[in-house]
């Protein structure tokens, strides 16, 4: 039998941990808030603050128009390639993206400074191509959201021409996901045994300064025209 002492201690108890209860949740809805917090828009409205030529200078070839950044198509080689003000290690870039017609661009990330090599010898590329439009046939590791000459995309569910797809790149170093409107499509360690052999049976054989770095810039390739939107990046 209980005492009733010790039945009314228990009572008072019982209602102060199921009062303070009700706040329990509350620093876990926080937690799952912050990081909307962390997000950094790297394009909004018509300014390009955050972004600069991949060789320095006046920036040409792109234009941002009420936050969605056009691309000219000027070239692989036309040097109009951009990149971001700053460099990263760890992060989730998030974007939204379509593509002209028979075109192509691609999304770069650890783009290094103060070199002479193009853009696409250095950096790894997130690829952006019109797949069904292109005029020749692609290897599988070429066509939108793939690992360019490295990693084929799988199960890649590409929106038609001039509709909006949605891009997240996450990079932890060494690990690097692609996703592509909702489904990751892409995996890879960069520097793995997997990943080095792929490298030297392909494009970037005869290229060792390709994917050396471990940190470095974002990178919008200028090579055909297209439009990007909602850009966004978190540090992890």
């Amino acid at each position: 039998m209980i005492h009733p002492k010790t039945l009314f201690f228990l009572v008072g108890a019982f209602l102060l941990y199921s009062c303070s209860g009700k706040t329990t949740s509350k620093p876990e809805k926080q937690a799952q808030e912050q990081p909307a917090a962390d997000w950094v828009l790297l394009a909004e409205g018509n300014n390009l603050e955050h972004w600069e030529m991949y060789n320095q200078g006046e920036i040409k070839g792109w234009e941002l128009i009420n936050g969605e950044l056009h691309g000219s198509g000027a070239g692989w080689d036309a040097n109009q390639d951009l990149i971001t003000k700053q460099a990263y290690d760890n992060f989730e870039l998030s974007l939204e993206w379509k593509i002209a017609p028979a075109n192509s661009s691609g999304i770069f990330f650890y783009v290094p400074k103060g070199s002479d090599q193009p853009i696409y010898d250095l950096a790894p590329e997130y690829q952006i191509l019109d797949d069904k439009g292109w005029p020749k046939k692609m290897q599988p590791n070429q066509y939108t959201g793939g690992s360019y000459a490295m990693y084929a995309p799988e199960g890649a569910e590409v929106k038609p021409v001039g509709e909006w797809n949605t891009t997240r790149i996450l990079v932890n170093y060494p690990y690097v996901e692609h996703w592509l409107n909702g489904k990751k499509v892409v995996a890879y360690e960069i520097g793995s045994k997997d990943w080095q052999a792929r490298k030297a049976a392909d494009k970037w054989a005869q290229v060792p300064q390709y994917g050396v770095a471990k940190s470095g810039h974002i990178g919008l390739q200028n090579a055909g025209k297209v439009t990007y939107r909602h850009i966004k990046i978190k540090e992890l």
